[in-house]
């Protein structure tokens, strides 16, 4: 592949242009392609920073690495910092402080939920029950539901007590939305307490929780 012409291409004025040169990267070395990559971080398009987060997290390479971390650092759009989160993830377990760290300092739904996303693909039960509690703990209802949905992902881990003990006194609070989203999640767990906990749900004043209850029995 001519480098001289994806290089042109790249920094063309464009957009249309320098997307379809970044998509072309994925067939390039990663000597060609992360440097190209690194050109268009500061893109005045969301779009193709996006597309530059995604394609970095295609070169597993420390230069690729670091520029996925000094890209999170620096960008404004949450979109992009989500898409910067998934790529980091592919790089492995030596990803995941800096995925913690994002979490906590981060507070935007989207970036939360692409990395709750993320960490629950690795075998780490502790790191993410301890994100799911900050989940819970978040403003934004939609981050404290999949927060929730996976707590989940820990029955049958070591951390199933420690998940239980998030989601079993939750059961009762006044939100509707959180008692479904708690009852799909016990479904999951053979604990005792879990099965008891999903039985009153199954009587619940809502409708809604009262089929979230129903969900895994209809499913097994």
């Amino acid at each position: 592949m001519d480098s001289a012409n994806l290089e042109s291409r790249i920094d063309s004025p464009n957009p249309a242009e320098r997307m379809a040169a970044i998509a072309e990267l994925r067939h390039c070395s990663p000597g060609v392609a992360v440097p190209l990559l690194k050109r268009r971080m500061c893109d005045k398009e969301f779009i193709i920073r996006s597309l530059v987060a995604g394609g970095l997290g295609r070169q597993n390479t420390e230069s690729a690495f670091e520029a996925l971390i000094t890209l999170i650092e620096y960008e404004n759009d949450p979109n992009v910092r989500a898409e910067a989160a998934n790529s980091l993830a592919k790089f492995g377990e030596c990803s995941l402080p800096f995925l913690l760290n994002l979490f906590e300092q981060d507070t935007h739904w989207l970036v939360r939920q692409s990395i709750l996303a993320a960490v629950s693909a690795f075998d780490h039960s502790e790191i993410l029950l301890q994100l799911c509690q900050w989940g819970i703990a978040d403003d934004d209802i939609f981050v404290q539901q999949a927060a929730l949905a996976y707590l989940a992902d820990l029955s049958g881990t070591s951390s199933e007590e420690g998940a239980l003990a998030v989601l079993l006194p939750l059961a009762t609070v006044e939100s509707a939305d959180i008692r479904a989203q708690v009852a799909r999640s016990l479904g999951y767990f053979e604990h005792p307490e879990a099965k008891a906990a999903l039985a009153e749900l199954q009587h619940d004043k809502d409708h809604y929780v009262i089929g979230a209850a129903l969900e895994r029995l209809l499913l097994v």
